[in-house]
């Protein structure tokens, strides 16, 4: 039998398998498409050695993707947090006004992520796919299944609470910050 064809029907026989496996690091919305690019990498191995395990092969190059997906997303969650901080939080970290030079840097960044991780799961689960994915609001909407006026609340409550986050964390390094309840206001 030849190669391809054997790889073609490995990749058969644990399809699902690998979409469970990377089911666990993507969104739903991206398991068949990590999965399909598994397939394509490996019909693209040229090598002369034969793969020994080729199920290993597929189930390491899938997990290998999915965390590349992941990586990429974090790279644009990271971008978005910028976009947030440049428009709505320029001056409340630096109560004399000046701007900030160097808003996203690894240790804010990871503030970030732990504020992102603090949220309720489904406000969590559409700020992520708002600002990771960028999905639209009728995306997340039929994904969640729930409106999109549920939606767009989640996502503000996910802003309003990541802010306040911050802000906390910020406040003990730096005396006079004061977190806000809503927009404009103090606490």
């Amino acid at each position: 039998m030849p190669v391809d064809e054997k790889m073609t029907q490995v990749f058969i026989s644990i399809r699902n398998g690998l979409a469970r496996a990377v089911g666990g690091i993507v969104p739903p919305k991206e398991v068949e498409d990590v999965v399909q690019e598994t397939y394509v990498r490996v019909c693209q191995v040229r090598s002369d050695s034969e793969i020994r395990s080729p199920r290993s092969f597929m189930y390491k190059t899938a997990r290998n993707i999915a965390l590349n997906h992941i990586n990429r997303a974090e790279t644009r969650l990271s971008e978005s947090f910028v976009d947030i901080n440049s428009t709505d939080l320029d001056g409340i970290y630096d109560p004399d006004g000046e701007t900030l030079r160097s808003v996203c840097s690894d240790e804010e960044f990871a503030i970030f992520c732990d504020a992102v991780r603090s949220l309720p799961v489904q406000c969590r689960r559409a700020f992520v796919l708002k600002k990771v994915y960028g999905h639209s609001y009728a995306e997340i909407a039929e994904a969640m299944n729930i409106s999109e006026k549920t939606v767009e609340k989640h996502i503000g409550k996910g802003i309003s609470s990541c802010r306040n986050f911050m802000l906390k964390h910020n406040a003990a390094k730096k005396p006079g910050i004061k977190p806000v309840n809503k927009v404009g206001g103090n606490s």
